[in-house]
């Protein structure tokens, strides 16, 4: 008997270790999944210009088609800009006309007039001075006004050249550079006035695709500083799931992948594919956090879902992926 109880409890830490075996068998950690969200791709449509809000035509959650006009700024400041701009532009147009028009007749004829009356002041000062060299030579004027005189003629001769230049110079027109600089201003105000029209056209916000206002972060009267945002919308014909991959499943998971998605709330799984995983990892977001997850790299991947139909964006899901074949 002594014998016997000793061998029973020589086997009772084997059972132990036994059924501390079966434990941790039973109590083995789930597959690890991938949590995220339901999105929709967002569109933000930023303020053009710093103006006051006049006219907002939806509401929060309203869907909408593409073009449809979503809120309305005050035009009068850039209304007045434009007009300005174009203004600009066609005076630079007729800058640019003018020059390649060349000089006008009446304005060469005058150049000619100014050469003929410095030619005769030429003529006379020059008859002068040589009139006045003799009677220097004799002393019989001074030697002074003798070279008042000399100076005088060739000052008079400068001045005709100088008139012939003019005139040459108006007969030949406007320089090929400065015509290429006029073009260049012309070009110039014309793309100042284009942007200051482009930019009155965006004062109207409207839909540049069919989706779901999502936010209108400004009310009416309202002044949006430049590229804030005034709507913020959901678009896409479905959502999809963005999810943190762990680490441990990230070498099974590749673009075409297919997954299957609960949706927390839904009593339905979605099957899907994945649409993209980014190859640069992050920590697993705090909503995602379970025991040693905590510590655990994560990816981001999209999926695309099937027959989703018009779920929410925002809602949990759960995600795991289907093994890939074994070669």
């Amino acid at each position: 008997m002594r014998h016997e109880s000793a061998s029973r409890r020589s086997r009772a830490p084997l059972i132990a270790i036994a059924f501390a075996t079966l434990s941790l068998a039973g109590c083995r950690d789930a597959p690890p999944e991938a949590l995220g969200t339901l999105e929709y791709d967002r569109i933000a449509l930023p303020a053009p210009a710093a103006e006051r809000i006049v006219s907002i035509a939806v509401k929060e959650g309203d869907r909408v088609e593409a073009g449809a006009t979503l809120l309305v700024l005050d035009t009068t400041r850039t209304d007045a800009q434009t007009r300005a701009s174009e203004a600009e532009a066609q005076r630079q147009r007729e800058a640019l006309a003018e020059l390649e028009a060349g000089t006008r007749a009446e304005q060469i004829a005058q150049a000619e007039a100014q050469v003929a009356a410095a030619e005769a002041q030429a003529r006379d000062a020059q008859a002068y001075a040589a009139r006045l060299r003799p009677l220097g030579a004799r002393e019989l004027v001074a030697a002074a006004d003798v070279d008042r005189a000399v100076a005088a003629a060739r000052s008079a001769d400068a001045r005709l050249r100088q008139a012939r230049e003019a005139l040459n110079e108006a007969r030949r027109g406007a320089r090929s550079e400065r015509i290429a600089q006029a073009r260049s201003a012309v070009r110039a105000a014309e793309a100042q006035a284009d942007a200051q029209t482009a930019t009155l056209r965006k004062l109207d916000i409207v839909a540049p695709r069919a989706g779901r206002i999502d936010s209108l972060p400004y009310r009416l009267g309202d002044q949006a500083p430049v590229g804030a945002p005034l709507a913020l919308m959901l678009v896409g014909d479905a959502p999809y799931a963005r999810v943190y991959v762990p680490e441990p499943l990230r070498a099974n998971v590749a673009p075409g992948t297919a997954a299957r998605v609960r949706v927390d709330g839904r009593e339905t799984t979605y099957r899907g594919r994945v649409r993209s995983i980014r190859s640069d990892p992050s920590f697993t977001p705090y909503y995602a956090l379970a025991g040693k997850d905590a510590a655990r790299l994560s990816y981001v991947a999209e999926i695309v879902l099937e027959n989703a139909g018009d779920l929410p964006a925002g809602l949990p899901v759960r995600v795991d992926f289907e093994a890939p074949a074994s070669k």
